[in-house]
């Protein structure tokens, strides 16, 4: 079954009982048993919902993955996934993170002895040289957020397994119609749902999918016991975004071709950051690993305040702190999204003031030009 085939008819596409070809919202908590553990599959809702595991089903299949996880938001599924490690434990992570994921291990999970060490990936040579006796696994982002550096995963998993560490990847740019982490050699695979798949900007949700039946009783049992599960609606809407997913990512990159074009033309941006673009450092990977360079542009126009001159004139785009809707988006990430960032952090890492990120949505691109081009006059 081919990816965009596999959006509508993976996973449990129709209610086993009523043959409805939209799964029904199971509003439920708890669920009637005959006997003392003699239920139908499903005891209370926190452990499993109908609505939550036919979701749960469609993402393992699409990733190709043993088993899929629903968290209430991104984050959710990223503290469970580090969940997985013990205190002690080390993590090397990808340096141009999203800043949720920085700020998290840094400020949150480090106080439960979870070591962290952020570097660039792109280069694999500063893997090599981060592993330390007690690491347990290297967590890429890629492309990346805000400055889309591309990380080769099959590389990057090679070394993991040489050394015994798992591969984790957030998958949340390219998605599972452009990148499949997992057929690449990742271990896990984790999105926030927020953005391409539930598409949009109506629900708050993340996903995983693992390789093997093991990892999944183990993250199965973190989902359990911590109870950060999305609920049955928002489950119902991330599937219902799912079954256009593949219409979407083609409609988006075929848009942002065209405004990567544009803005490498314009004397008022000193510097466009796309993997499509053939002078990226990276292309040949990107192009090797995903089957789209995504809708995810980042541009320097020099300073904040030329950014923010930029923002008071735009009209389509809407700034606002996502990405990956039908709507275009905008945001300057020193100030809003990587803003947890410490700002001697985010000048070693290129994050400018004058950096920003546009999430190219799905309107008629001509109209996105001249937004683009009035904006940038002057």
């Amino acid at each position: 079954m081919r990816q965009k085939t596999k959006l509508i008819h993976g996973g449990i596409s129709t209610d086993p009982h009523t043959g409805a070809v939209s799964i029904p919202i199971y509003q439920v908590s708890t669920y009637k048993q005959e006997g003392v553990g003699g239920h139908k599959g499903f005891e209370y809702s926190r452990t499993g919902n109908p609505t939550r595991h036919a979701l749960e089903e469609l993402i393992k299949d699409l990733e190709g993955g043993t088993r899929g996880f629903a968290f209430g938001s991104g984050m959710a599924a990223i503290t469970a996934v580090v969940m997985l490690f013990n205190s002690g434990d080390h993590i090397i992570l990808t340096d141009d993170v999203y800043g949720g994921t920085f700020r998290v291990m840094t400020k949150v999970l480090n106080r439960f002895g979870i070591e962290s060490t952020f570097v660039d990936t792109s280069n694999l040579e500063n893997i090599t040289n981060t592993i330390k006796p007690n690491t347990k696994a290297i967590y890429l982002e890629t492309p990346t957020n805000p400055l889309l550096k591309i990380t080769d995963i099959e590389a990057a998993a090679k070394i993991a397994k040489e050394h015994n560490l798992l591969t984790i990847v957030d998958n949340t740019f390219s998605t599972p119609y452009w990148q499949t982490p997992i057929a690449q050699g990742a271990d896990i695979v984790l999105h926030s749902a927020t953005k391409y798949i539930g598409g949009h900007s109506d629900v708050v949700a993340g996903l995983v999918v693992v390789n093997d039946e093991k990892l999944g009783e183990d993250l199965h049992f973190v989902q359990n016991s911590t109870g950060g599960v999305l609920g049955p609606q928002d489950s119902w809407l991330l599937i219902r975004g799912i079954k256009t997913l593949g219409v979407r990512m083609e409609e988006t990159e075929t848009n942002t071709k065209a405004i990567v074009h544009f803005l490498e033309g314009h004397p008022a941006v000193k510097k466009v950051f796309y993997p499509g673009l053939e002078t990226h450092p990276n292309y040949e990977i990107a192009k090797k690993q995903a089957k789209g360079f995504g809708g995810m542009v980042s541009f320097d126009v020099g300073s904040a305040e030329a950014a923010d001159k930029l923002l008071a004139k735009i009209h389509y785009f809407t700034l606002a702190e996502s990405l990956g809707a039908v709507e275009s988006l905008i945001s300057v990430p020193a100030r809003m999204t990587h803003a947890s960032i410490p700002q001697e952090r985010r000048a070693e890492l290129g994050i400018t003031d004058g950096l920003v990120r546009i999430s190219v949505g799905i309107e008629d691109v001509e109209d996105l030009l001249e937004d683009l081009q009035q904006a940038l006059e002057n």
